[in-house]
């Protein structure tokens, strides 16, 4: 079955006026919550890092949106990493796509003068070839060591930049190939730098992988369902599906599935907790000395992500159920300013952490890859009292339970002021709200 070819000629074929409204919707959440997200993580150790590192020379592209440039793909490799780096972004297909697509997406766009139209274009067919590629396996690539955003990630920013640059069908598929050789991202970095950069060096591997292609550089044309390629090498038990063949647009699986938009800046495997036990103490209000247990019950999968169970840093924190029970009973909350490692040192912090244990089960849900059916907290009192939240099924802000307009605005703005934004929040937020009616250069001017 000729997947990579068949990928390859959807792509090349996709235009604006195919996309159904759903789809276009999706997309402008999409580029709404990651620039967001790529503003406050502008000021992260992760990306400045980066660039000091790569010291790119002034380019057409911009730095998340202040008056620095870089060429594209520098561009988009700083700012796929800044959008990652407080693990506050989105969330679908077994990782984030909007982190890898929009910084990819945006800085191609700039360089191209892209309408944004081109751009939800682009992001559309990213997202749906990420997803193609992510539902032939029936196992999650994660407990094997991949993460699915670098996976998954640079294989779609390719379609994404492919589509910007109005490559055929052929340079398409040859763009995927490539990217499959340099996809990658292991989970063992969760914790770190390593994992935001994962998403950047994702983004920057597809837009370099998409012109590469363009020029006539080769690859196999069946790189993704060879046995020996891209599917069956990351496959954790081999039982991957190479020959069903793709059913593309029908239906679109950017509407099925669609967006999961981060209400806390961690780990979406803490999610459905954070809402469990904050219902809970909004319920039954208690003082953290009151406490003798609290337990959270999550899938063995999500329970084998969040790795640090005394963590001593707001990276750390983000990968920490520990953490996040003691935050959430400490704070009230769990925002961006818990996440920091003055927080999560603070002698109260680490204490109640101690008294947090996971518990966990094989009760899988069938829609959710990796998550158990639901998630639940109890809170044992000193007293012998018991507490115990409810089922949490889905986390607010999933698909399934979307933010409000006026919760996304707030998540905006709170991360444009996090980043010291140059560009008032209802101003960008208007922008990217009539997203297809600008070009890329009109959506990042300061001023």
């Amino acid at each position: 079955m000729p997947l990579t070819r068949d990928l390859g000629g959807f792509v090349a074929d996709l235009s604006f006026q195919q996309l159904p409204a759903e789809a276009i919707d999706v997309a402008r959440v999409g580029f709404i919550d990651t620039i967001a997200t790529m503003i406050a993580g502008s000021r992260d150790a992760a990306p400045q890092m980066l660039k000091k590192a790569l010291s790119p020379p002034p380019g057409k592209a911009t730095l998340y949106f202040t008056g620095d440039t870089a060429p594209a793909p520098e561009a988009a490799w700083i700012n796929g990493t800044a959008a990652h780096a407080l693990d506050y972004d989105d969330v679908a297909v077994r990782g984030h796509p909007s982190t890898v697509l929009v910084p990819a997406i945006l800085a191609e766009g700039e360089e191209l003068g892209s309408a944004g139209s081109e751009m939800i274009a682009a992001y559309v067919a990213g997202y749906e070839v990420w997803a193609e590629l992510s539902w032939r396996d029936q196992h999650d690539q994660r407990p094997k060591g991949w993460h699915p955003t670098g996976i998954f990630g640079a294989i779609a920013a390719a379609g994404a930049c492919a589509r910007l640059r109005g490559l055929d069908a052929q340079q398409t598929a040859m763009a995927l190939a490539l990217a499959a050789s340099q996809a990658g991202g292991l989970m063992a970095n969760f914790g770190t730098m390593t994992k935001p950069f994962h998403a950047g060096r994702a983004a920057h591997a597809g837009l370099v992988s998409a012109r590469m292609a363009e020029a006539g550089f080769t690859a196999a044309a069946d790189a993704l369902e060879h046995p020996q390629g891209f599917l069956t090498a990351v496959s954790p038990q081999g039982q991957v599906d190479r020959e069903t063949p793709a059913a593309l647009g029908q239906p679109w699986h950017i509407v099925k599935h669609r967006l999961s938009i981060k209400k806390y800046p961690a780990c979406y495997a803490v999610h459905r907790s954070v809402d469990g036990i904050l219902d809970l103490l909004k319920a039954h209000p208690v003082k953290p000395e009151e406490i003798a247990r609290v337990t959270a019950e999550i899938s063995d999968t999500r329970a084998m992500i969040l790795r640090n169970h005394q963590p001593q840093t707001g990276l750390e924190g983000k990968f920490s159920m520990e953490f996040a029970m003691a935050a959430s009973v400490i704070a009230g909350r769990a925002s961006l300013v818990e996440f920091t490692d003055g927080f999560v040192r603070r002698p109260d912090v680490q204490a109640l952490m101690q008294k947090v244990k996971v518990a966990t089960n094989q009760n899988y849900d069938p829609e959710v890859s990796g998550a158990a059916v639901y998630d639940q907290v109890r809170i044992e009192l000193t007293s012998g009292e018991t507490l115990e939240s409810a089922q949490v099924r889905r986390a607010r802000g999933a698909a399934e339970l979307p933010l409000s307009d006026d919760e996304l605005l707030e998540k905006f703005g709170t991360c444009l002021e996090a980043g010291h934004a140059e560009i008032a929040p209802s101003v960008l937020f208007e922008r990217l709200k009539n997203l297809e009616r600008l070009t890329a250069r009109e959506l990042t001017a300061i001023g």
